[in-house]
Parts: C-alpha cells; sequence; structure tokens
C-alpha cells in the first residue's frame, strides 16, 4: 500500500513541475524518494532498466526533432542525440547479457516512460522556432536530470562494479550532451531562446 502511495505521489509531482520540466522530474523524485527511504533501494537490474529507458527515451526525442525542424543546428545535435544514446544502449544490452542480467521494468522506468510520452505528444503540436526552442530546452533539463540521478543515485546504487564503470563512461558521454544543448540555446537566434 504504501508503495502504491509513493508512486501516486510521484506522479503528481510530475505532473504539476511543468512542461520544460517532464521529463527530468521523473527522474528526479524517483531518485529522491530512493533516497529518502520512501522506495526500496534499486538493485542493479533496476538500475539497467532504467539507464536503458532514459536513453532510449532520448533516442525517441531526437528521431521527434529529426522530423520536426528545419534547423539545421538542431538537426545536428539530435542526429548526435540519436547516435550516442543508440549505441550506449547497444552496448547496455550487451553488458546485461554478459552479466546474465534481465532488466527489470520498474516504477522510475514507468514514470519516465509516461512523461516521455507526455513531453513528445507535447512538442509534435509545436513547429518552427517553437519546437527547436522547447526541443533543445527540453534536452538541456532532461540531462541535467538524468546526469545528477546517475551521479546520486543510479552509480552510488550498482553494485556490479561492471554496471558502474559502464555507467559512469555513460556520464561522461552525457555531461558533454549537457554542454552542447547549454551552448546550442546560447548559439540559436534570439527567436529561439528563451
Amino acid at each position: 500500500m504504501e508503495h502504491r502511495r509513493t508512486l501516486g505521489v510521484a506522479q503528481k509531482i510530475t505532473v504539476n513541475l511543468g512542461r520544460s520540466f517532464v521529463l527530468g522530474a521523473a527522474l528526479c523524485v524517483a531518485g529522491s524518494l530512493a533516497m529518502a527511504g520512501t522506495m526500496a533501494k534499486l538493485n542493479d537490474a533496476q538500475i539497467a532498466h532504467i539507464a536503458y529507458t532514459a536513453g532510449k527515451i532520448d533516442v525517441e526525442a531526437a528521431t521527434l526533432a529529426l522530423k520536426m525542424t528545419h534547423n539545421p543546428a538542431v538537426k545536428a545535435f539530435a542526429e548526435e542525440m540519436e547516435r550516442d544514446h543508440a549505441s550506449v544502449n547497444k552496448h547496455a544490452l550487451v553488458l546485461v547479457e554478459t552479466l546474465k542480467m534481465k532488466p527489470e521494468d520498474n516504477d522510475t522506468s514507468k514514470a519516465l516512460v509516461v512523461a516521455a510520452t507526455q513531453k513528445r505528444q507535447e512538442l509534435s503540436k509545436l513547429s518552427g522556432a517553437a519546437f527547436d526552442s522547447a526541443y533543445i530546452q527540453n534536452e538541456v533539463t532532461y540531462h541535467q536530470t538524468v546526469n545528477g540521478a546517475l551521479e546520486g543515485t543510479l552509480i552510488p546504487d550498482a553494485q556490479n562494479s561492471e554496471l558502474k564503470a559502464f555507467l559512469k563512461t555513460g556520464l561522461k558521454l552525457f555531461k558533454e550532451h549537457q554542454m552542447h544543448a547549454e551552448r546550442l540555446v546560447n548559439e540559436l537566434p534570439r527567436s529561439l531562446a528563451r
């Protein structure tokens, strides 16, 4: 019963935090709840599933951006996100197979999928500069939150040394993505920056 109550709180907070923070909020809330002890500590199979899900979500966001944008800089960024996150997820699948680990779906992964679906629907209603601005700002927020969850919860909670090393390597790449998105926000024409 407590588990259900916690998920309900996470979902309400996720919805109430606002459009640009929806995806990040799910990770942030889940990580905060786990650290506060209101959820059981994540096991390696759950951590692997969360990491894979987060990567898949960014691939899907990039795919949407490639269909929607006409801005060459935004297109190049989306291509990078699609390529890099697909590659990381491919390596993640090899790792879990090598470790004979079956990624375990969990409340955090489920909340991420729900939030991502909502965000993609919101983004798909935009066009032109409005889409580009919302997509890039969401990428900044998403990478900030994913990176924070990796540093604060997922890496510290990972028990398997190979999984932990894999997450640390991913974090380095995702920090580069965050910096790229932040630069892009500043480099886009003023009409795109909010």
